[in-house]
């Protein structure tokens, strides 16, 4: 075994730069020195015992001269010295000196001192030799009668674990610890006595808790938690026990202590499915959520609540809690409150969704007073979406969220005003009772609009759905005032000319004309004085955007132009009123065409947009019937295909996930019934505890067995070659941040080979825990070894190294047997991943690393390749299946991903299938990934066209 796997009581850490000392100065110190230089020669042993040296010669000298000291440092050393020294000779036979050590134990166990009493039944807890215990058992009894609770408590856990280890030597010692629980008043003498009844005479402990279990309130958390585990176990194993102790646990559900309410909610979830129970259980969790402080602890017990929100039966049941849940909305942490809102929205129902709407919208409208904070953005962000997808699950609720959303369209905040666009486009096309409202609402909000994005959409949104007289001309109103004085250039030049001349300036414009384009003031006046402070930021949005030289824009309002004015014509009847409209529509998109070839923007226009503008012009010049259509007709139903579809394929997403949670039960399949089951079928279910203990200890149980080629013979590595005089091969078990290499040595020759060692170096991200110690292996023996690599993040590493060892009485050098690299995979740290195109954009524009790996695959189907790619590097594909559905000779798709250390990894796949190259020809084209770390985007580079050879003839 290795010393990872040893049970270890004592770990002492040393600095390793001092010259270890001689044995003879040891024992002098030991001998002849004072407290302090005993006590210091003592650290000094202990260190080097533990550093593996034997020192034989130092016992008696300690047994003389440092064991019959009554220093309290002394003592306490020397408790650890005694742990850790060999005590039996080679052959497995006690040291005779131990009879003398066992003795100085005897009066310390009667010692008139509390702490060395207590120190000293600790000590013997750790003690796996019965002849040294033997003669300690009548004071160790005795000590269960002592006045202090400290000594009382250690001597439970002395008995108990001898009676674990050597039940001959305490018989007795149930029925002991049974008659100390009745008449104990401490509570963590309690804890201790009724913890050993539990794991040593189950029935004694049920008795003791069947006499005082309308007490148990009253316990200490302690002994609460131990009763909640007793339960638990016994109603685990003996369901027909249940009924007798879940008032208990009801009871319990009441402490005054996180951890037992916690325990006690998790345990009354098992034992009973009645509705009461989840209801009370769940109230339990959500004032545990709200009453405490540590983040952390709110996410685990917020998984509690998913968990049972799992169960279809248990689902109804938390829907009447959606409002409490809700409560924890208060905690400022953004993970805490993401992950409540996507429970309140898991679980909302028409009966629930009008009182939700309520208190989101009360957030949101909180999240306005609030100080910008880096949080409140993507708060607001989270209760939008919540909001959005409320209003399309139960329509009836959007006219109430709409009014309170586009406040929020003038928001300095870009990532929340576009969530409520998006929402609020969708609104419109899908409910036509509420087109009236909104185009009401946009176009109040309309000139607050900071963002040239959300004023797109904007203008996009009241150019499509105005369909009456009064709002095209409100639209059209709202367009002049928010691009000022026309024509732009001409009144531009004209400011630039006035602010030399600021006498003529103040009789004939407004004071913001003193303003130059670099937004300093050419002269200062008495008369202008007056507004000292305007700046740049004054003029009106639009034309602040065009200025900017951001002529995207401009094109979008020559579309909003454009179908306002051909819905105008088709409305008003007189021709002087349409030639009127038309012909300001006109001028508009000429002044701004105009304004893009002057000097006066930052940038010039771009050609498409000059293209698109005078498209527009034409059109309106022409006003044919044909273009009527496209402008008013196509545009919106090719929004409405896409909205469909969208709809389509979250219906689709959503229906998969409950068939994944609805059980099924088939029509042959047997009825269990409880009372006619044999008990050793009740364990069906998997014990809590032990599953949290394996958890906690690393040893969680993967369910390799269901599937063959995911058994441990995939994961075994041949390390050196069948005729090396040693063979070696690993098993590479990752759990989560560490590896453990579980290497199986065999001696292939007829010697005895002596230190074998494994020497390892790591390369990447890896660090190796200990260095595993050397062996002797008989002639054709065999031996495993294991050590420990810590990992600490995702990329590419390499374990290396080789075999040294001496053969028995030969008298050259030592051998050595090279071994082969270990590749670890960076699969078992890849986790397929989800999220939004705006989050997917946003990430790529800021990884900073890339890496392009060329196609180089014999595959000649793109679905195929893209699938292939998708089962080898782990990731999620983003772009949706009916995106990809069809055949048009390329394809093209996002891919995302997350390490278990929180590393994201990007991709983009761009395929296609060159034609002319025949039916046969492979699929080529670039695969780009992107991370935050090289070694990610190296690593996944490396898998892709590791995988890409495989399916290489």
């Amino acid at each position: 075994m290795t010393a990872a796997e040893n049970v270890c009581y004592t770990l002492i850490n040393v600095p390793m730069d001092s010259e270890p000392p001689s044995e003879i100065s040891l024992k002098n110190d030991l001998e002849k020195g004072d407290v302090k230089s005993k006590t210091e020669a003592l650290k000094k042993v202990i260190i080097m015992i533990l550093n593996g040296e034997k020192l034989p010669g130092l016992l008696m000298t300690i047994i003389r001269f440092v064991l019959p000291l009554q220093d309290h440092t002394i003592k306490k050393l020397l408790l650890v010295f005694w742990e850790i020294v060999p005590k039996t000779t080679p052959d497995g036979r006690l040291l005779h000196e131990m009879i003398l050590v066992c003795d100085a134990y005897r009066k310390d166990l009667q010692h008139p001192n509390e702490f060395i009493r207590g120190s000293t039944l600790r000590f013997l807890c750790k003690l796996k030799e019965a002849e040294l215990l033997e003669p300690l058992m009548p004071a160790i009894r005795a000590c269960l009668e002592h006045r202090h609770s400290y000594v009382r408590r250690n001597a439970v856990l002395a008995i108990y674990t001898i009676y674990r280890n050597f039940e001959h030597l305490i018989p007795d010692a149930p029925e002991l610890i049974h008659d100390f629980l009745v008449n104990e008043k401490d509570a963590s003498c309690k804890r201790n006595a009724f913890m050993m009844l539990i794991h040593a005479d189950q029935d004694r402990a049920l008795d003791y808790l069947s006499t005082c279990i309308d007490q148990v309130q009253t316990f200490g958390d302690i002994l609460q938690l131990v009763i909640v585990e007793l339960i638990y176990k016994v109603c685990h194993a003996n369901p027909s026990e249940r009924a007798r102790f879940i008032r208990c646990i009801y009871n319990l559900l009441q402490s005054s202590s996180p951890a037992v309410k916690y325990e006690a909610a998790g345990t009354l979830v098992t034992l009973s499915s009645a509705p009461t129970a989840i209801k009370a259980a769940a109230q339990c969790y959500i004032d545990l959520i709200i009453k405490e402080s540590d983040n952390n602890v709110k996410l685990i017990v917020l998984d509690r609540l998913v968990e049972l929100k799992e169960h279809p039966a248990h689902e109804r049941v938390l829907q009447d809690l959606v409002m409490d849940i809700l409560r924890v909305l208060s905690t400022p942490d953004l993970e805490v409150r993401k992950k409540t809102l996507q429970l309140a929205l898991d679980l909302v129902s028409s009966r629930n969704v009008e009182e939700l709407v309520i208190v989101l919208k009360k957030e949101v409208i909180k999240t306005n007073n609030v100080s910008e904070h880096e949080d409140t953005d993507k708060y607001r962000q989270l209760l939008v979406r919540t909001l959005h997808s409320c209003s399309v699950r139960f329509p009836d609720m959007a006219a109430n969220v709409i009014p309170v959303l586009m406040e929020f369209l003038s928001d300095s905040n870009e990532a929340a005003a576009a969530d409520v666009l998006e929402f609020v486009r969708e609104a419109i096309q899908r409910f036509d009772s509420l087109r009236m409202l909104i185009v009401e609402k946009m176009l109040e909000v309309f000139h607050a609009i900071k963002s040239v994005k959300i004023y797109r959409g904007a203008l996009w949104i009241l150019g499509e759905y105005c369909s009456t007289k009064e709002d095209i001309q409100s639209v059209m109103t709202e367009v002049r005032r928010s691009l000022g004085e026309i024509p732009i250039v001409e009144s531009e030049i004209k400011k630039e000319a006035g602010e030399l001349k600021p006498e003529e300036e103040i009789t004939v414009g407004p004071v913001q004309k003193l303003v130059t384009e670099m937004g300093t003031y050419a002269t200062q006046s008495a008369l202008s004085s007056s507004r000292p402070t305007k700046k740049e930021e004054d003029r009106p949005p639009l034309r602040g955007f065009l200025l900017d030289g951001d002529f995207f824009v401009a094109a979008s309002l020559a579309t909003t132009l454009t179908k306002i004015a051909l819905r105008y014509v088709a409305l008003v009847p007189e021709k002087k009123k349409q030639n009127s409209f038309v012909a300001e529509a006109m001028l508009l998109m000429a002044t701004i065409l105009h304004l893009g070839k002057s000097s006066l923007p930052k940038k010039p226009i771009t050609d498409d947009d000059v293209d698109r503008i005078s498209l527009c012009l034409k059109v309106l010049s022409e006003c044919s019937p044909l273009m009527n259509d496209i402008f008013n007709k196509e545009c919106r139903q090719s929004l409405s295909q896409m909205l469909s579809a969208k709809l389509e394929e979250e219906k689709l997403s959503q229906k998969k996930e409950s068939e994944k949670r609805n059980v099924t039960i088939q029509p042959d399949d047997p009825i269990s019934f409880m009372q006619l089951t044999a008990k050793n079928e009740m364990n069906c279910k998997e014990d809590q505890f032990q599953l949290s203990l394996l958890a906690a200890m690393g040893n969680t149980q993967r369910k390799e067995a269901t599937d063959p080629l995911a058994s441990k013979l995939n994961k075994v590595t041949q390390l050196t070659g069948f005729s090396d005089p040693v063979y070696a091969e690993a098993y590479v078990h990752v759990n989560q941040y560490d590896i453990v290499l579980d290497v199986l040595v065999v001696n292939q020759t007829s010697d005895t080979l002596q230190n074998c060692t494994l020497e390892l170096a790591t390369l990447g991200d890896l660090k190796l825990v200990e260095k595993p110690s050397p062996l002797t292996l008989a002639p054709h023996d065999f031996a495993n070894i294991k050590a420990n690599v810590k990992v600490a993040s995702t990329e590419n590493g390499i374990i290396f190294g080789n075999i040294v060892y001496d053969v028995s009485g030969a008298a050259s050098d030592r051998n050595c047997v090279v071994l082969s690299d270990i590749h670890i995979d960076i699969m078992d740290y890849i986790q397929p991943a989800t999220c939004t195109d705006a989050e997917f954009r946003q990430m790529w524009a800021e990884f900073e690393w890339e890496n392009k790996v060329t196609v180089n695959t014999n595959m000649i189907d793109l679905n195929d390749y893209l699938q292939h790619i998708l089962k080898s590097t782990n990731m999620k594909c983003l772009t949706p299946e009916k995106a990809l559905s069809g055949y048009c000779g390329f394809m093209a798709a996002n891919l995302y991903a997350r390490s278990i250390f929180g590393e994201d990894a990007l991709a983009n796949v761009s395929i296609e299938k060159p034609i002319h190259q025949g039916p046969d020809a492979a699929v080529t084209g670039h695969i780009r990934i992107r991370a935050k770390s090289q070694g990610m985007a190296l690593s996944l580079g490396d898998k892709i066209n590791l995988s890409q050879k495989k399916t290489s003839i």
